[in-house]
């Protein structure tokens, strides 16, 4: 994927804060667990760059997913996850 010119600044950031929460979601939905990890993981770094008033305007559903539902899975404490090993 091609990296923009110019960083997402205001809405356009706001607006891609939620599409990637909700990408996210989709792939926690379809069990597709280093997927979701990798997508939250964008997600939350963009989000990190918001300020509080642009923070308020995320619906609440998908800051409540990214920042305590997801987190309860995917946060610092779990056990990462492991490599996956070639049969021969």
């Amino acid at each position: 994927m091609k990296k923009p010119e110019h960083p997402l600044t205001g809405e356009a950031l706001i607006k891609e804060v939620c599409r990637r929460i909700r990408v996210a979601r989709s792939y926690w939905d379809a069990h597709n667990n280093a997927a979701c990890r990798g997508e939250r993981d964008r997600a939350l770094a963009l989000y990190n760059t918001l300020t509080k008033e642009q923070k308020d305007k995320i619906p609440q559903q998908l800051r409540v997913w990214l920042r305590y539902r997801s987190e309860k899975y995917f946060g610092e404490h779990r056990t990462p996850p492991k490599s996956k090993r070639k049969s021969k």
